[in-house]
C-alpha cells in the first residue's frame, strides 16, 4: 500500500541538465586554445568528483571545480577576464527561469489530493529553494527535504523521521544511483522517469528485476505516474494517504479530532 509519494526535483519535475550543458559549451570553447573538449570533460569531471566532499552539488560548486580546472589546464595562463566569464556563466545559470518537464504540474497536483507528497533533492540550498518557489508546485508538498547526499541513509534518516514504513513510500525520479537504487534498498517502490540528459556522476548499473520483486516501474512520463500508482494500490484491502488518515481519526474519535 502506498500512501506517500517522494519526488526528485532536478530533471524530474523540471529541466535542469540542458542549463549545465549550455554552460559546458562556454566552458569548452573558453579552453579550446589549451585542451580539446574531451580532455576538458574529462578533467573538469575528475575535479569535481574530488571535490565533492568539500563543496557538495550545484551550480556554486560547479563554477568552483569550473575556475580550478581552467587554472590547471591553462597551466595558469588563464587571465582574470575569462576567470570572469566563468563566474559570469554561474550567475546566468542560477539566474536561469525555471521550466517544468511536461505533466509535471497536473500530475503532481492530481496526486497530492489523495498521498502525503514528499520532494526530496540534494544540491545547494538557496537554489534549490528557488526553483521550488519559482516552480509553483512548493503547496503540494507536506514536507521538503534538500540534503547533501541521497543514499540509503538519507532516505532511511527521512522516512524515520517521518513515520513512513518502506513499504508505504514510492520513490519518482529520472537517476537510478540517487533516487531509485536507495529507494528499493529500502524495501519500498520506485519510479524511473528518464530524461534524455544524465550527469555522469549519476550514472549506475540498471536494477535487477528479480531483486526488487515487483517494486520497481519505467514510465516515459509523469503523466502516466497518477494511473501507474492507482494500479499499484489496485488491492484488496488498501486505502490512499487521506482513506488512511480518515481510518485513523475515525477510530480515535470525530474526524479531523484528536484525542
Amino acid at each position: 500500500m502506498i500512501t506517500t509519494i517522494g519526488f526528485d526535483a532536478d530533471d524530474t519535475l523540471w529541466h535542469n541538465e540542458p542549463i549545465f550543458e549550455a554552460a559546458h559549451d562556454r566552458y569548452r570553447a573558453l579552453l579550446a586554445r589549451w585542451h580539446d573538449a574531451a580532455t576538458i570533460d574529462r578533467r573538469l569531471f575528475t575535479t569535481e568528483m574530488g571535490n565533492l566532499e568539500l563543496y557538495g552539488y550545484g551550480i556554486k560548486a560547479h563554477a568552483l571545480s569550473c575556475i580550478e580546472t581552467a587554472i590547471e589546464l591553462s597551466g595558469g595562463d588563464i587571465c582574470a577576464a575569462e576567470i570572469r566569464e566563468i563566474i559570469a556563466s554561474a550567475k546566468e545559470m542560477l539566474a536561469h527561469p525555471v521550466e517544468l518537464l511536461a505533466g509535471a504540474g497536473e500530475a503532481v497536483g492530481q496526486l497530492a489530493g489523495s498521498f502525503q507528497l514528499l520532494l526530496i533533492t540534494k544540491g545547494d540550498l538557496r537554489d534549490q529553494e528557488r526553483k521550488l518557489a519559482k516552480s509553483g508546485l512548493a503547496h503540494h508538498f507536506a514536507h521538503i527535504e534538500i540534503v547533501a547526499e541521497k543514499n540509503a541513509e538519507t532516505y532511511a534518516r527521512v522516512l524515520r523521521r517521518l513515520q513512513i514504513p518502506p513499504a508505504h513510500f514510492l520513490m519518482v525520479g529520472n537517476s537510478l544511483k540517487s533516487d531509485i537504487l536507495p529507494a528499493l534498498g529500502l524495501g519500498a517502490w520506485a519510479v524511473l522517469i528518464p530524461y534524455h540528459l544524465l550527469w555522469q556522476g549519476e550514472q549506475a548499473a540498471a536494477p535487477l528485476p528479480s531483486a526488487v520483486a515487483g517494486r520497481f516501474s519505467q514510465l516515459p512520463t509523469l503523466r502516466e505516474l497518477p494511473a501507474l500508482v492507482a494500479r499499484l494500490n489496485a488491492v484488496p484491502g488498501t486505502t490512499t494517504a487521506s482513506e488512511d488518515s480518515r481510518q485513523k481519526s475515525e477510530e480515535h474519535g470525530r474526524p479531523g479530532c484528536s484525542s
